[in-house]
């Protein structure tokens, strides 16, 4: 079935690897084309995890984007206008409050994973050429039966069942809006947003890095998406990318 800028499919391998084969294979597909499918037989996270989502219970897709006005230096900000218009999207089920970004853009509501991104940027010289954004939400599935530590569904918070290709349509609006942000130059409101409703962004939390656990506060994100942290024993502290990890606390 296809809509206005949307393709839904039944089921494929990956969202991210049609979207790709669509654009090898056929005239550039516009911007903010969407695909949708029902169910991912490959479907993928950060650094190679398998996401688990049931059969048409939840949101997994992917999105197109030409930002070729965006630097390379500059391609965070993708992340984090894809990561707002999720949590955009959520605070029409969930309480904005319980809403939160973990760095860098798995989406939380409380403790609780309920979405996941995985960004493709492909550069060209001096400019991004396009972008793949891969999602998944979590909409209205019941269990979880994957070893994932804490997933939770917009269901297991509301109770209430969801029209999934609706709640697709939405989204990508969400999306949309938040990446139009962008392209009018708008990045210290979206850096502004996005550190606003960063994960653990007050306090002091514990951390582990290859050195062990430790104390510290989230200082800022530079726009390179480096991680700047503060230990309790006042050490400045910068990491990339799965150099460190947030621990569970009691």
């Amino acid at each position: 079935m296809v809509e206005e800028g949307v393709i839904f499919l039944n089921e494929v391998d990956s969202t991210n690897s049609y979207l790709r084969q669509l654009m090898e294979n056929a005239d550039d597909p516009q911007e903010c084309t969407m695909v949708c499918a029902g169910f991912q037989t490959s479907g993928h996270g950060q650094v190679d995890n398998v996401w688990e989502s049931e059969r048409n219970a939840n949101l997994t897709f992917s999105m197109l984007f030409y930002p070729n006005s965006i630097l390379p230096s500059e391609q965070f900000y993708l992340s984090q206008m894809v990561s707002l218009g999720v949590v955009d999207f959520l605070s029409s089920y969930c309480k904005l409050e319980d809403l939160s970004i973990k760095w860098p853009n798995d989406v939380y509501w409380k403790d609780k994973k309920i979405a996941g991104i995985l960004i493709e940027n492909f550069i060209s010289g001096h400019s991004i050429e396009n972008t793949i954004a891969g999602v998944g939400i979590n909409i209205n599935q019941q269990r979880f039966l994957g070893d994932a530590p804490n997933p939770v569904s917009v269901w297991q918070i509301t109770g209430q069942t969801y029209d999934v290709n609706a709640a697709a349509l939405a989204i990508r609006q969400n999306i949309c809006a938040r990446y139009l942000q962008l392209l009018k130059a708008e990045k210290g409101l979206l850096r502004k947003d996005y550190f606003e409703r960063l994960y653990r962004r007050n306090g002091y939390h514990k951390y582990s890095d290859e050195n062990g656990a430790f104390m510290a506060k989230i200082e800022d994100v530079k726009e390179s998406g480096i991680l700047l942290l503060t230990t309790d024993a006042g050490n400045r502290r910068e990491y990339a990318f799965k150099e460190v990890e947030y621990k569970m606390e009691e």
